[in-house]
């Protein structure tokens, strides 16, 4: 009779060794050679059907219609100001996100939306793992692209494994040289939508190909085409395991109720290959197919248990399901689950899951705590903002007639898209008269502010202090139409030189 396992697509090389053994040859190889380093071995992932394939489908969709689609979206601002959406304009010193825009000074904001997108990425690590690194990762969804133009040229996994060990024929010249040029144009496309986001992007396309585009752009492309074609197309694993940090900082996130990617052993073991109609009395679910490790991007065996290389993208679930499916047991051997829920079974109790525990609660509470101030310091945000710096030589000047002067540089932010009349008034100085260079003295001053620009204004304050104070705080006002800043400083008298 024909086992089950000869229906699953898992055809191995010649020599017969499955991917493990292959690993293991390698590594073999390399040890006797002397070399200090595990050469690497193509994985050859295979194509699996299921809810978390589709996920990832949609997922991969969704994420790069988003990057390759947000610069060219307009967004209409006044004067000369740019109508994109949002845009990185290191020229004008600006970040444009929608109705928002950030200036240099404000970059705590940036800040504050990095910390939040940490402790998010904290929480979700904490309750379900490694679900970026799976789905959302910029690696991921770039190989995952890749591998499908793989698939387009040569096939699924048993088609590219012999094309692989297959001479050099015009078949395989054909369909290796596609697929890499394919690559390359992703990873061109890749590298041009990133450009865009710092600079006009229909400005920057026309200058682009005309030749008329900053240096910086022609370089930024080339590098980001490289990186990507390398990365996607050849290292793809090595990047997860070897270069990024976040497989080893994740590990203090997780804990024996975060549910991860989890073969239940309980239910598997004994495993072994099992026959059409053969009794599953004694035995567990698993019938040692492999479809699990053949279908892993990143060539490991999730039975194995948790491994710092996983991902946990769910196709292993998807390849196990669709076996189970065929010799009549239960879904779900390989599914979504946590350590504690596996040992409660396996000691024949009830599972629970609890996603409310002291590090959920801590991530919850930084991530509300740091969104409620970024989200009420954008919402507070002043319109106009005011700086006052005090001359510091001279300090003072003594007048014929015996009053004193102090001068200011005020440098008044419009962060509004339209100039703003402003006026300029000072308390704290009893008689305190205002001017600016040139200008006759008076009780204020008043200058216009041009849209989303900073104005510099030289401003004289004069006064006779009757008490022998040697400096007085003050208060600098600006006020347009409703808006309204103030800012602090001093004004000395000069009170212990007097004659």
């Amino acid at each position: 009779m024909t086992t089950v396992i000869d229906n699953v697509n898992r055809t191995p090389p010649p020599e017969g060794p499955g991917p493990r053994s292959v690993a293991e040859a390698a590594r073999d190889k390399a040890r006797d050679k002397g070399s200090l380093y595990k050469p690497r071995v193509p994985i050859y992932p295979k194509l699996v059907h299921g809810q978390w394939r589709r996920i990832k489908w949609a997922l991969l969709i969704l994420t790069l219609a988003v990057y390759y689609i947000t610069p060219w979206i307009r967004w209409e601002r006044p004067g000369a100001l740019p109508d994109q959406a949002v845009l990185v304009d290191f020229f004008g010193r600006r970040f444009y996100a929608f109705g928002i825009q950030l200036w240099p000074q404000e970059v705590y904001f940036i800040t504050g939306l990095l910390v939040i997108a940490a402790l998010a990425l904290f929480l979700v690590t904490a309750l379900f793992g490694r679900l970026w690194c799976g789905y959302a990762c910029p690696q991921t969804v770039w190989t995952d692209l890749y591998i499908y133009v793989e698939r387009a040229f040569e096939g699924d996994r048993n088609a590219r494994m012999r094309l692989a060990a297959a001479p050099w024929t015009f078949d395989k010249i054909w369909r290796k040289g596609g697929k890499h040029a394919v690559w390359l144009a992703v990873a061109f496309g890749t590298g041009g939508a990133w450009i865009f986001y710092f600079r006009d992007a229909p400005t920057l396309l026309r200058e682009f190909w005309t030749g008329q585009a900053p240096l910086t752009s022609y370089l930024s492309c080339a590098i980001l085409t490289v990186t990507t074609y390398v990365f996607a197309g050849h290292m793809r694993e090595q990047v997860c395991t070897y270069m990024c940090p976040w497989p080893r900082i994740q590990g203090a996130m997780l804990d024996e109720h975060s549910l991860q990617v989890t073969y239940r052993r309980d239910r598997g073991e004994a495993r072994g290959p099992h026959k059409k109609g053969q009794s599953w009395e004694g035995r567990g679910d698993c019938i040692d197919c492999q479809a699990c490790v053949v279908a892993c991007p990143m060539g490991i065996d999730i039975r194995d248990g948790a491994q710092l290389e996983c991902i946990n993208c769910g196709l292993c679930i998807d390849a196990c399901d669709e076996i189970m499916d065929r010799v009549g047991r239960p879904r779900a051997l390989i599914a979504y689950d946590t350590d504690f829920a596996v040992a409660a079974r396996a000691a024949k109790q009830p599972p629970s899951y609890k996603f409310v525990r002291a590090r959920t609660i801590y991530y919850t509470v930084a991530l509300l705590a740091v969104s409620g101030l970024v989200g009420w310091g954008l919402a507070n945000r002043e319109p106009l903002d005011l700086h006052a710096l005090r001359d510091r030589n001279p300090t003072f000047v003594r007048l014929h007639d015996g009053s004193v002067r102090n001068g200011y540089t005020l440098k008044i932010a419009n962060r509004t898209f339209a100039p703003v009349a402003v006026r300029v008034d000072l308390s704290g100085v009893p008689g305190a008269r205002l001017s600016t260079p040139g200008e006759r003295a008076g009780l204020a001053v008043e200058t216009t502010v041009p849209a989303n620009e900073v104005r510099a204004l030289r401003v004289f304050v004069t006064a006779n202090p009757t008490d022998d104070e040697a400096s007085l705080p003050a208060t600098f006002r600006v006020t347009g139409g409703a808006m309204s800043t103030d800012a602090d400083t001093t004004f000395l008298t000069g009170a212990e030189t007097a004659p």
